[in-house]
């Protein structure tokens, strides 16, 4: 649907006023507890709690996260971050009011829990004694834990205020008073109601400042231009928080290519990352005597710190799409670790014989030493914050006595907080600037440096170079696989510990199921030939494995439910023989995983028919977690340099794959070097059909203008959205002069400075592009008003379009997925929907090209609608040059 002035809706949507209007929803429900309980003297309770907690979370928790992940989407680094960050505290909150009103509920199961806390013998919880059961779970310190929970979120919600004054004069407004709002509802908690009534007034001025700036918000969506007051201007210069060394560049070492798509999760990654161990350093200091409410603010927040990971896999970037899905892991398992001991088992003894025969402790250490390692070509900020990680997951090791273990874990949490807050700040205040201003330190190792150390190939190998998203996301499938086995593996003599098998039921589930079922999403995106195949499997292999080794003799499972386990293992053999299979077409490494997972299965079988040599099961498991880490090591450096430093070996049945994937293959693929290709392609389009190009950024799905039920495809083939429109592709700026538009001079001066190149103009339509041969898809490209024009700094596509006329092209990816970056993308992706794919390797781009609105150029502005391969300074520094040589043009500005 278009704007009054021509713009797509989609281009301008402004997911801020649902970010904000969430913000004040949220803390005017609060505001009418808190009044209320500070008129009557009495708390709410009850239903009325847990109403309140629902709200909380469908509000200010899921409908924030929407409008977080829109933002990241609009590439902004600071609404993405404050958004997600607000959505896990109002959705921490919500889980707080609803824990309230349960226990409310059961007055007479509050008093037990008070028997219990001071029994000084302590008492195990038996299978059998659902009573007891209960009782212990109700030991929750609900005031100590939110106040846990608040005091981390007030710290970093003053930072958001403080970077968000680089930006406008509203967020700062709205996030320092739900800072403020956050102090005295933790004063209230620890002390008197009369917090509760400062607290109140605060939270009414959040919904006035939230209702203006979403109203102001709404306004500039809508007309186009700043209207109300509080945005476009901000309440100081960022760049006046800049060192005298802010100047210098401070190499990340990741990515090469500049990705402006999607906002950068570095910060969000930093944010969650100071939550939860804050959360642990308290409990482990002994101020929270039982986690039962802190698993629910540390999973929220984990949930949080896997969207940081998730838009890193969409920016390409492995390192911190693996790292922060670790560390995701890593605070899961430790927050249900902590629940099943301090809830389910309030026994000492039997909490340090079961930790003490658990191992998967150790793959963590590992594995954070192996990022540690990865992250020595980026920043000294990096570099400690890895360090500090390895010094968290030692502290950990359950062979520490228990004497000394929290106060080490209470420690080390303590300093990972303080860097991660400080990253927290750094990544935003950078990323809102797009320099280094605030201080992150050198590169310890060059790029080249660390990549000739670790090297283990010889110079012929050197330039063998790996498909990016190929890679992306298999670090993080080894890890998981690799902390599941190693968490199983346990011997005869425990098998049967109660404890054991308590600790052992959120180590592989959450690892080996609930981790690695995110990993075979990031894996159908990747656009690798068997997607998420092996993940998926394994999936229900280790979620299987939970529930009939650990959790079933909990539950006492009959013989007969023991066969049809049987069954089921059986069925895992057969179906793991074929994923052997696919891993020969991968590389020996994974073969060798699922070679070792098949005798693991075989294990399995016979735990099913009371015939396990565990001796056997112990080998297997333990070689399965070495190839995990030697894999995930591996993974990760291929990645991050893009190249096969480490071997990961080839794949077996190269040679026969290769003589048969051209029958295979789902589409037309032709090579664009040869004419004969090209003129295939074109024969293809002009008879109606959609094919994959290269472009001068990005792979492009085109469809001929002469065929406009061609272009209706397209937004089947990719689910795109209705209201956004296609833009039309050209070979040259002659083409347009031959039909003749009405431009001003100043808009023809300018096409000629940007075109061809990485840059897209929107004009106002008319006749013209009948002349230009747009001819019946007139109507289907463009909005009513407006169409955007390419001309693409890429041989091969202008020769196209010399051949065929004007294409109408849009990225050949899934709506919402990665752009495709290689020929091979689209034929994966997309090959079972289109007609041919022009295959020209490598694009020269990670990202598409930059939108510019020229339609108020005469006015003295244009606006930048899209921020893609060329930055939006560049273009303003085209536009200043252009519009000084035209007399009469001093006036004339760029809006961004």
């Amino acid at each position: 649907m278009a704007a009054s002035d021509g713009f797509p809706a989609s281009f301008y949507g402004e997911p801020g006023v649902l970010g904000m209007l969430s913000n004040g929803i949220s803390a005017f429900l609060v505001l009418l507890q808190n009044f209320n309980t500070a008129h009557s003297g009495k708390a709410p309770v009850g239903v009325e709690n847990i109403l309140a907690g629902v709200h909380l979370i469908l509000i200010g928790g899921l409908c924030q996260l929407v409008a977080g992940l829109l933002s990241f989407r609009k590439y902004d680094h600071l609404s993405g971050t404050a958004f997600i960050g607000y959505a896990a505290l109002w959705g921490s909150y919500g889980a707080t009011r609803i824990y309230y009103g349960a226990l409310s509920e059961n007055p007479n199961m509050v008093s037990s829990v008070d028997q219990i806390m001071n029994n000084s013998s302590n008492i195990m919880m038996s299978n059998t004694s659902l009573n007891d059961s209960m009782k212990c779970y109700l030991c929750l310190s609900i005031e100590e834990s939110a106040i846990a929970g608040l005091v981390p979120y007030i710290l970093l919600s003053f930072l958001l205020a403080f970077c968000s004054a680089t930006v406008n004069y509203i967020m700062p407004f709205v996030f320092g008073a739900i800072t403020a709002t956050l102090i005295f509802e933790a004063v209230a908690l620890a002390a008197d109601s009369w917090a509760l009534v400062v607290s109140g007034v605060l939270e009414l001025l959040i919904l006035i400042f939230t209702i203006y700036g979403s109203a102001a918000l709404l306004i500039k969506g809508l007309t186009q231009r700043l209207a109300m007051k509080g945005f476009g201007t901000p309440l100081f210069n960022v760049l006046l928080l800049g060192t005298p060394n802010s100047g210098k560049a401070q190499s990340g070492g990741q990515e090469k290519k500049k990705n402006t798509k999607y906002a950068e999760p570095m910060a969000l990654g930093f944010f969650c990352d100071s939550i939860a161990p804050f959360i642990f350093a308290f409990y482990s200091f002994g101020y929270m005597k039982s986690f039962g409410l802190g698993v629910a603010w540390v999973s929220i927040i984990s949930v949080a710190q896997l969207f940081s990971s998730y838009y890193a896999h969409l920016r390409q970037d492995c390192y911190h799409t693996t790292k922060f899905g670790f560390h995701t892991t890593y605070w899961l398992i430790k927050a249900w670790d902590e629940f099943v001991v301090s809830v389910l088992i309030v026994e000492d003894s039997k909490v340090v014989s079961g930790r003490q025969a658990m191992l998967g402790d150790w793959f963590f250490v590992v594995a954070a030493l192996v990022l540690f390692v990865g992250s020595l070509n980026m920043d000294v900020l990096e570099l400690i914050h890895n360090l500090l990680f390895v010094l968290l997951t030692v502290s950990t090791v359950p062979q520490i006595p228990l004497q000394g273990y929290y106060i080490f874990f209470g420690v080390a949490c303590s300093l990972f907080t303080a860097v991660s807050i400080y990253g927290t700040f750094t990544r935003l205040i950078n990323t809102i600037a797009e320099k280094s201003l605030i201080p992150v330190g050198p590169q310890p190792v060059s790029s080249e440096q660390l990549s000739r150390a670790l090297r283990c190939r010889s110079k012929q190998g050197d330039q063998d170079v790996l498909p990016q998203t190929d890679q992306t996301s298999d670090a993080l499938f080894y890890l998981s696989n690799g902390v599941a086995a190693l968490s199983a593996l346990h011997s005869r003599s425990m098998s049967m510990n109660p404890s054991l098998l308590h600790l052992t039921i959120p180590w592989l589930l959450i690892s080996g199921a609930i981790i690695q079922a995110y990993v075979s999403r990031l894996q159908v995106t990747g656009g690798g030939r068997f997607g998420s195949v092996i993940s998926s499997i394994y999936v229900v292999v280790w979620a299987t494995w939970t529930w009939f080794r650990f959790a079933g003799n909990q539950l006492q499972l009959s013989t007969e439910a023991d066969y049809g386990f049987t069954a089921g293992a059986i069925a895992f053999l057969v179906i793991n023989a074929f994923l052997i299979l696919i891993a020969a077409y991968r590389n020996l490494v994974l073969l060798f995983l699922t070679t070792l997972m098949e005798v693991v299965l075989v294990c399995f079988l016979l735990s099913t028919l009371h015939k396990l040599p565990y001796e056997l099961e112990i080998a297997m498991l333990a070689l399965v977690s070495l190839v995990c880490i030697y894999g995930t090591f591996a993974s990760l450096i291929n990645c991050i340099f893009s190249q096969r430093v480490l071997p990961m070996g080839p794949p077996l049945i190269k040679g026969k794959m290769n003589s048969e994937i051209s029958l295979e293959l789902p589409c037309p693929v032709v090579n664009s070097r040869l004419s004969s290709g090209l003129l295939k392609i074109a024969g293809l389009l002009e008879e109606g059909g959609v094919c994959g190009i290269p472009t001068d950024t990005v792979y492009a799905l085109a469809a001929s203008c002469k065929n406009p039920q061609a272009i209706e495809k397209i937004y089947n083939i990719k689910d795109r959205p209705a209201e956004k429109p296609i833009c039309i592709c050209i070979s040259s700026v002659e083409q347009l002069v031959a039909a003749k538009p009405p431009f001003s001079p100043l808009l023809w001066e300018f096409m000629r400075n940007v075109y061809p190149g990485g840059i897209s103009c929107i004009v106002s339509k008319g006749d013209w592009l009948l002349q230009l041969g747009v001819g019946a898809a007139y109507d289907r490209v463009g909005t009513r008003d407006s169409i955007m024009i390419r001309v693409p700094d890429h041989t091969v596509t202008c020769h196209l379009c010399d051949i065929t006329g004007p294409l109408a092209i849009t990225s050949a990816n899934p709506s919402g997925e990665p752009d495709s970056t290689h020929h091979s993308m689209v034929i994966n992706r997309l090959g079972n929907k289109i007609q041919g794919v022009l295959c020209d390797g490598d694009s020269n781009e990670v990202v598409a090209s930059t939108v510019v609105n020229c339609l108020r150029i005469d006015e003295g502005i244009i606006s930048i609608l899209r921020e893609g391969c060329v930055p939006a300074a560049k273009v303003q520094q085209i536009f200043d040059r252009v519009k000084s040589t035209m007399p009469g043009r001093s006036a004339l500005s760029v809006s961004l």
